[in-house]
């Protein structure tokens, strides 16, 4: 990719998300007018609280569709990793809650590089390796937890405590995402594995004839989007102090909605941390922000897909007349 398409590309991009955060910017006004309560310090720790997850969880499906992939069985993974640590804690009242985190992380790796050998070894299609999977994994969840649930009482209060507790007055969870975006920013901006990522994307073939390794890499990306998923697993489960079979149905629609509002782009290659930053702060607002201007929950969730298809919309349009003005600049 030349110098220009690159410095296109990064125009755009800052385009799209300044337009992104314009938009948060003049919902926020909007909800602060009809409630005062929204911009206080207890709602916006609460907003972002129950947004780190679904941050968390961005940052791997960001890099799946970079790689022009996606991964369906992100819910199902989190409910499998989820539910087999509370299992464990459950039984075993004494394990660490650090050792619960490992489990967690260990199923979902596990998972991520089963989703990665399908379709970087077997050459199945994204959706369709992950669409099988999603069902096996959500279908182990419900044998080995025999259609049960795990409830608060059964869970030690050290376990519960992974999601309640908080360093510097920071709740845990929002401490993790943080740590999770610095890490993944470095590795995206500064390590040639990153960069190789955005190439395959952008080119497979051009990629592997250069010398990229395209299989190995694409196994590491849905191995990185596993470790994130049993993290979030486990964090989940802390969180609501409850594991159920059913936990996370239909999250992985949330995860991908987050990374293509943050301008991840669904035919690969283009996709920034910060950007995914602004698109699952949209969703997160949207989900704090409607309770509290007393929409009905019934329309909840057609306001939400409305307010997401009218940004996905109107960034899809500013991107292909940045590109039309570029080429038209260049006399194509």
């Amino acid at each position: 990719m030349g110098k220009k398409s690159k410095l296109s590309l990064m125009n755009t991009a800052n385009f799209q998300q300044i337009g992104l955060l314009i938009f948060i910017v003049g919902l926020s006004i909007v909800v602060q007018i009809r409630n005062p309560r929204f911009l206080t310090f207890e709602n916006i720790s609460d907003l972002l609280t129950n947004t780190a997850i679904l941050a968390i969880l961005t940052v791997g499906m960001m890099l799946v569709i970079v790689t022009r992939g996606i991964d369906l069985s992100v819910g199902s993974v989190l409910a499998l990793a989820g539910m087999i640590s509370a299992l464990i804690v459950s039984k075993y009242q004494n394990v660490s809650p650090i050792v619960a985190i490992l489990i967690g992380i260990f199923v979902g790796a596990i998972c991520g590089v089963i989703n990665g050998f399908l379709i970087s070894k077997t050459n199945i299609l994204p959706i369709i390796a992950t669409l099988g999977t999603m069902n096996i994994y959500r279908g182990i969840t419900y044998m080995i937890s025999k259609g049960q649930w795990v409830s608060a009482d059964e869970m030690p209060l050290s376990f519960k405590r992974i999601a309640t507790g908080s360093i510097l007055g920071i709740n845990n969870l929002i401490v993790v995402a943080i740590i999770t975006y610095i890490v993944f920013y470095y590795f995206v901006q500064h390590t040639r594995t990153g960069r190789q990522i955005y190439a395959i994307g952008s080119n497979p073939e051009a990629a592997r004839i250069s010398g990229i390794n395209v299989s190995k890499l694409i196994l590491t990306v849905y191995f990185l989007m596993g470790v994130l998923s049993g993290l979030a697993g486990v964090l989940w489960v802390s969180k609501f102090a409850s594991a159920q079979s059913d936990t996370a149905t239909g999250y992985e629609m949330n995860v991908i909605a987050a990374a293509v509002l943050g301008g991840v782009s669904i035919a690969g290659g283009s996709g920034r941390i910060s950007g995914i930053i602004l698109g699952t702060l949209l969703l997160g607002i949207l989900n704090n922000a409607l309770p509290l201007v007393n929409v009905s929950p019934f329309w909840q969730q057609a306001i939400q897909g409305f307010i997401i298809l009218i940004a996905v919309i109107v960034n899809v349009l500013v991107r292909m007349n940045m590109e039309k003005a570029q080429l038209r600049r260049r006399g194509i």
